[in-house]
């Protein structure tokens, strides 16, 4: 039986946000409460908990509530997720996780750094008991029963650097610092006026992005060559999080996106016959 975990120290970070285009400053707070809080410093410490109900799929996942939002969620989510971390107060002045790099590296970083501890609660693990998929337009998610936390993802885009791309990955602590969190989120730069039209990606740059024109990228060199399927990946462990629990199963992603992630997380709430919480095993990641 594994224990909640909080951080051993606070940890700061400031940046834009990647579609408010704001200034945010986010800093995580050990915390004893066995939950994660976001709290609103810019809205009088309004505090919040991630519910996947109130969750908006637009080009991020973004929690709404009453008097605001709080968008991007997915890429700190999953570096939560991935070191354990379930009892911590999220302080936000402004309305988005601030994007740093585009990716989950700085955020993963520095709670390694920082170092997690146990509080007194102990936390629970859900291990799936029966298979599902999801479709929506030529997007496909399913899940099913795994010993291990396991996601596959597939994407297909039309252009010369992408393609068809694939992936497949048991995480680890070890794995996601390596081969998951240093992937960036991607765009191309036909689509920049449109969403900005929206509200979206008034904060985006070369800086903190891979942006893709017609024929190559505009923005430096890739981490990875499939650094776009690879970023598919945390998002989708951002959105997986937000069901609250760590989860042995094995998630298979075709072509999805936030909305089918979110599809998933709420399927599984609203169906506990496909789940059951385990008493004797837990993921690799936990064990660090």
């Amino acid at each position: 039986m594994f224990n909640k975990q909080t951080l051993r120290r606070e940890i700061s970070f400031s940046g834009v946000g990647i579609h408010s285009g704001e200034q945010v400053n986010l800093t995580l707070k050990p915390s004893q409460s066995g939950k994660i809080l976001f709290q609103r410093s810019d809205l009088g410490g309004l505090e919040v908990e991630p519910d996947p109900r109130k969750i908006e799929a637009l080009n991020c996942s973004c929690l709404v509530f009453e008097s605001g939002r709080i968008q991007t969620l997915e890429h700190l989510m999953a570096a939560l997720f991935i070191f354990g971390l379930d009892s911590l107060t999220v302080e936000l002045h402004g309305g988005e996780i601030p994007i740093l790099d585009g990716s989950a590296l700085l955020l993963a970083q520095a709670i390694a750094e920082a170092g997690v501890v146990p509080i007194s609660q102990e936390k629970q693990v859900v291990r799936l008991l029966r298979p599902h998929t999801l479709e929506e337009n030529g997007a496909r998610l399913s899940f099913s029963p795994a010993s291990d936390f396991k996601v596959s993802y597939a994407i297909e885009f039309d252009h010369p650097l992408i393609g068809r791309q694939e992936i497949s990955i048991d995480l680890t602590r070890e794995s996601f610092l390596r081969e998951i969190a240093p992937a960036r989120t991607f765009g191309f730069l036909k689509d920049v006026a449109e969403l900005k039209k929206r509200g979206l990606a008034l904060g985006g740059t070369a800086d903190n992005a891979v942006v893709l024109d017609e024929k190559g990228i505009i923005s430096g060199p890739l981490r990875f060559p499939d650094e776009f399927v690879r970023h598919k990946v945390l998002d989708l462990i951002g959105d997986l999080a937000l069901f609250g629990y760590p989860l042995l199963g094995y998630f298979q992603a075709e072509r999805a996106g936030h909305r089918l992630h979110l599809q998933a997380v709420l399927f599984l709430l609203n169906n506990p016959g496909y789940w059951t919480f385990e008493e004797t095993a837990a993921p690799r990641f936990l064990r660090g």
